[in-house]
């Protein structure tokens, strides 16, 4: 228990900045970075730390200030020093416990809210004036595949995606609405969902024939694998009501 003690009451007090950075960023990646100096490690420590100084600012205002002595003694493996540290710990337990759930709750909710607000009011977007603070910089495809770079009254209806893939030695395009796309635990896009597809072989283009040149894919969703696409094309498009009333096209027949 001398060992276990101060292991556990270093990994409470670091975790709220690791919860809070987690909570806050957007990133694709989801694999561990367990580089001990590493950006992650960084920041989840600065958040720890601003997170305590404002809590103890907090409880020493309401007449509940730090005890460096118990904090020493708890953090120490000699048993003559964590007796009495869990002894004072414990006399006031109620307030640590207060503490500690207070500031996970904090540590979860608030950042969480954040980026719900960052998003929804496009902070973040690029040449918004505070981007530069509010982009989620470990999220390129995000970006890429939402729109989200659009202002508000600019953003896309809907995405077309054109990736060229090679099927038995042969070159495929396909075209479709991108419907989700998912990641890889590295933030490598890993597949693309789109519906409404049509396909052409490339082949098609060396006959010089228009007619006929895509042919329609059955099925509500198409799965492309990202590690089989050659290139990829991202197309954003806005529906305009036309001033004769007629209808607009929608899908891969309007894109061809």
């Amino acid at each position: 228990m001398n060992f276990a003690l101060p292991a556990l009451l270093g990994f409470l007090i670091v975790l709220p900045g690791f919860l809070f950075r987690n909570r806050l960023k957007r990133a694709e990646q989801t694999s561990l970075d367990y580089s001990p100096f590493g950006r992650v490690v960084a920041e989840a420590m600065l958040w720890t730390i601003a997170l305590h100084v404002i809590w103890l600012g907090i409880a020493w205002l309401v007449g509940q200030p730090l005890h460096p002595d118990a904090l020493l003694g708890l953090l120490s493996s000699a048993p003559d020093l964590q007796k009495p540290a869990v002894a004072d710990v414990s006399a006031s337990a109620s307030h640590v416990f207060l503490y500690f759930v207070s500031l996970y709750a904090f540590g979860f909710v608030v950042p969480t809210a954040l980026r719900v607000a960052i998003t929804h009011w496009r902070l973040d977007r690029f040449g918004a004036p505070f981007s530069a603070v509010f982009r989620f910089y470990g999220a390129p495809w995000y970006y890429l595949l939402t729109g989200a770079d659009f202002e508000a009254a600019d953003e896309p209806d809907y995405i077309s995606i054109a990736a060229l893939v090679e099927v038995a030695g042969d070159a495929v395009l396909y075209v479709g609405i991108l419907t989700d796309f998912f990641f890889d635990p590295d933030g490598q896009l890993d597949r693309l969902v789109l519906e409404n597809v049509s396909r052409r072989p490339i082949s098609r283009d060396k006959t010089g024939d228009d007619a006929e040149r895509f042919y329609a894919i059955e099925g509500d969703y198409f799965v492309i694998r990202y590690a089989d696409v050659v290139t990829l094309n991202v197309h954003y498009f806005k529906l305009e009501v036309a001033t004769d009333a007629a209808e607009m096209p929608v899908g891969p027949d309007s894109l061809r």
